[in-house]
């Protein structure tokens, strides 16, 4: 799996919520609505997740080990750091 595009969205408000990205993958798959979250330790990212009945956010979709998480976060924050360094009128 190879991710071939990245799309930033900047988030302009103040809080802990800094983007909202899409990745694509293979140049066939598209995931949606991954956030960029500043915490304690640092950026994270935050996979796309839905409320259910109970109150409690369940990820919609989501990489099933923490190497291919470690791999789609690396390259997510890479592309938000260039992005946060470039102009904002692009």
């Amino acid at each position: 799996m190879q991710i071939t595009d990245v799309r930033v969205r900047k988030v302009a408000k103040e809080g802990k919520l800094k983007a909202v990205v899409s990745i694509t993958m293979d140049e066939e798959f598209v995931v949606h609505d991954i956030k960029v979250i500043e915490g304690e330790k640092g950026l994270f990212i935050a996979m796309p997740s839905k409320k259910t009945a109970a109150g409690e956010y369940k990820d919609v979709a989501h990489p099933i080990n923490s190497s291919t998480r470690d791999k789609i976060q690396g390259i997510i924050l890479d592309k938000f750091e260039t992005a946060m360094q470039a102009p904002d009128d692009e």
